[in-house]
């Protein structure tokens, strides 16, 4: 009795896409991407209800006065913070004529490409046939078949 790999085995069951269905997939994947980082963080404005007690106290900072407490820039910077749309608005009323982010141009390289893993970001060699992501080794593969290949349809 041999033993055969059950990722070839399945290998003959998935369909494999043509590049219009790779690109509308991609696509498709952007948007939702886009769409999840529109969001604000719901957490954004929790406030701890129980007081962390502070052990380092001494006999002189358990008076009655209390300091005010003073919020500091990042505090700020973190409570009205802008998403990438809203900052590029901004950009082009405050500067209307160029050079500015929506009129910002650069010739295309005269470099080959260069292609990274879908998985962890390294440079890849190798391409996912089903799909069309890439990924660089054996482990990345793995990861990709088991979480990531053709879970958006198209």
């Amino acid at each position: 009795m041999s033993r055969e790999s059950g990722r070839i085995k399945d290998a003959s069951q998935k369909r494999i896409l043509d590049e219009a269905a790779r690109k509308r997939r991609q696509k498709k994947a952007l948007e939702a991407l886009e769409q999840d980082n529109f969001h604000d963080d719901p957490h954004a404005d929790l406030v701890m209800s129980k007081k962390i007690p502070k052990f380092q106290e001494t006999l002189d900072n358990r008076s009655n006065s209390r300091k005010k407490k003073t919020r500091s820039a990042e505090y700020y910077k973190q409570r009205f913070r802008k998403t990438f749309a809203q900052l590029v608005e901004e950009d082009l009323n405050v500067n209307p004529n160029p050079p500015n982010y929506a009129s910002a141009q650069a010739p295309p390289s005269r470099l080959p490409e260069r292609h990274f893993c879908a998985v962890c970001g390294f440079p890849s060699n190798y391409i996912c046939i089903p799909c069309g992501a890439r990924y660089c080794c054996v482990k990345c593969l793995g990861t990709h078949l088991d979480t990531r290949c053709m879970k958006w349809t198209v």
